[in-house]
């Protein structure tokens, strides 16, 4: 397969790209490197630096790079505080990215696509675990963009033929199992790295927001899943679409949770060092309990994670960390 990975430099775009090029497949990556890494992107990949929101960059890599498969779009901005105080900047890149997007997909005849959605398009569950009919109430623009995003493919679908599929995932974590690529956020806002950094000395703590939810802890319980199994979604999800499945929208998850308080202390006992803890009053808008139904990916799409187990997905994790202790930086 030939494919174009829209934020190929990016967090789960670069495992995907590493996940594709593992087992022989052709990859074209477009990203204009806001907040991916030059350094995350495959020697083996063809890498193309521009802005989804340019027509003219988007179409001359179209022109070029003839036979192009399917498209596995990741690009988009994702940090759900930074959307609160600044949701033009998230209307402006998630949406009229992919409405420029989509157009050139149409003008070129490119008729299959996976998005990369989120759980944030739920908002605040109404039962545990999770299914892809429950209803879609985004409680910050970040979850609502992207649910307009999925809205877009629809349209699209209906006009033009093009076919979707729409993954929504819940906490992706964990690096490469060869550690040369893994995870770098700035600012980092994901649980489990910002443990790491306590682990590792760039960060002095970490803080426990809530103590008092309902669940055996105290602290909020989420649905953890390792970002190489992420990348395996979305290459089945290709594969389902190129063998003719119908536009469809997949959860993905463990389908088990794990407490703040757990993977704290889990994450003690694969790093071996003491973790400074600070428990904080709520955040707004923070459900006790996110967990994902994945059965449906794991009977249409054949899914089946790989990495599931809560020591495995840090320990990966700590590889990267301990040994870029400034993310890319200090490669």
């Amino acid at each position: 397969m030939k494919i174009l990975v829209l934020g190929g430099a990016g967090y789960i775009g670069s495992h995907t790209v590493y996940r594709l090029i593992e087992q022989g497949n052709e990859v074209v990556i477009f990203d204009n490197l806001e907040t991916g890494h030059i350094e995350a992107v495959h020697p083996k990949a063809k890498f193309y630096k521009g802005d989804l929101r340019n027509r003219v960059e988007i179409d001359a890599v179209l022109d070029k790079e003839n036979g192009i498969d399917a498209v596995i779009h990741f690009a988009a901005n994702s940090l759900v505080g930074e959307s609160m105080i600044n949701p033009l900047k998230y209307y402006d890149n998630n949406l009229c990215g992919t409405k420029v997007l989509l157009e050139s997909l149409v003008a070129h005849n490119i008729k299959n696509i996976v998005f990369s959605s989120t759980a944030a398009t739920y908002g605040e569950p109404k039962h545990t675990p999770i299914l892809e009919d429950d209803p879609t109430n985004p409680t910050n623009c970040y979850g609502e963009t992207k649910k307009a995003m999925e809205r877009m493919f629809y349209w699209t679908q209906q006009a033009h033929g093009l076919k979707y599929v729409s993954l929504r995932y819940f906490n992706a974590c964990g690096a490469h199992i060869s550690g040369k690529i893994g995870e770098a956020h700035n600012p980092e806002t994901h649980l489990i790295p910002i443990i790491l950094q306590a682990a590792n000395g760039t960060r002095d703590h970490i803080s426990i927001f809530g103590t008092d939810y309902n669940t055996p802890d105290g602290t909020c319980i989420r649905d953890y899943i390792h970002v190489t199994d992420l990348a395996q979604a979305h290459i089945l999800a290709v594969k389902y679409l190129l063998n003719g499945g119908e536009s469809n929208i997949f959860n993905l998850g463990n389908g088990v949770g794990f407490s703040v308080r757990e993977v704290i202390e889990t994450a003690k006992k694969v790093t071996g060092k003491e973790i400074k803890v600070i428990e904080e009053e709520r955040r707004a808008g923070d459900p006790a309990i996110l967990i994902a139904s994945s059965d449906k990916a794991k009977n249409i799409l054949g899914w089946k994670p790989e990495y599931d187990d809560l020591s495995t997905i840090i320990e990966t994790a700590w590889k990267w960390h301990s040994t870029h202790l400034n993310g890319y930086l200090s490669d």
